[in-house]
């Protein structure tokens, strides 16, 4: 996965990235918890880029009996741990260490999930036709990708710029997204901004100090919405929009249940004949 063309981070940038984290407990609320009632019934989850387990603890908790984390930097001894922490059973959690990008499976899944991973990769439209690629009959794909193009762009900019070049922007452009949807057969396909309005930093060592001032201005934006509606640098964005209260979200989502062999009516219009040459390099 390091020579990976495909690739923005390497292993190094994770193995910095978990030593500036703690795992200790599943959380109660989630951003994504209303699609939660969409996967009654299912019975095998995975998460891609799952590492340390959490969201999979967490849709354990919520029913789910086999779950599963796929991630190419893994600590197995804190997915233990976390496990222990939270009274799960041990060995809970399938942990299976490897690249993604070299990963196939006869199992497939009834809810294919990844947060925060497929921004990291060049190619988009692959990344996603991966976790497609994963999913079982009327299996559910959600994808959570962090909102980077509004408000919280700025911050990252400003303020933590690796963290900023360490994303594929283009991923989180919702019109783009749309596109990339209509080559899979998927339906009640929805791809929207998701979560409150949010700024935040990573809790690296530098941006200790940092993190404070932002969390207030976070909780200005929740609160004061209007007073960013006339952002300049928001009416430059495509496919975004004025809104602050949106531009601020915390998350872009991407979910769509999984029709194998059938055709599905595309809930988005067709690329335009004189765009559809270029889309293939559009969607890279």
């Amino acid at each position: 996965m390091l020579n990976n063309p495909n690739n923005i981070t390497d292993l190094s940038h994770w193995e910095t990235y978990w030593t500036n984290y703690q795992f200790d407990k599943i959380p109660r609320k989630v951003v994504f918890g209303k699609f939660i009632p969409r996967l009654d019934g299912a019975k095998s989850f995975i998460e891609i880029g799952g590492f340390p387990g959490v969201f999979a603890a967490y849709f354990y908790k919520h029913g789910i009996p086999d779950v599963t984390v796929l991630d190419f930097y893994m600590n197995t001894g804190i997915v233990r741990k976390f496990e222990t922490v939270n009274n799960l059973p041990e060995h809970t959690i399938r942990c299976i260490d490897t690249d993604f990008f070299k990963f196939s499976s006869e199992k497939k899944y009834d809810v294919v999930f990844s947060s925060g991973f497929i921004e990291h990769f060049k190619d988009t439209r692959d990344v996603i036709a991966r976790h497609v690629d994963l999913l079982s009959e009327n299996g559910h794909l959600l994808v959570l990708i962090p909102n980077f193009l509004g408000l919280n762009g700025k911050i990252q900019q400003r303020f933590d710029k690796e963290n900023l070049y360490a994303h594929n922007l283009s991923s989180m452009e919702i019109a783009r997204l749309q596109r990339i949807m209509q080559a899979f057969d998927l339906k009640d396909v929805e791809i929207d901004y998701l979560g409150k309005p949010m700024l935040w930093l990573e809790p690296k060592p530098e941006n200790r100090r940092t993190r404070r001032w932002i969390k207030l201005l976070s909780y200005a934006v929740k609160l004061f919405p209007v007073a960013f509606r006339n952002n300049r640098y928001l009416q430059r964005r495509k496919n975004v929009g004025t809104d602050a209260e949106k531009c601020s979200r915390t998350n872009v989502s991407v979910c769509g249940t999984y029709y194998r062999g059938r055709k599905i009516e595309r809930q988005y219009p067709c690329v335009d004949p004189a765009v559809r040459e270029s889309q293939t390099e559009m969607d890279k």
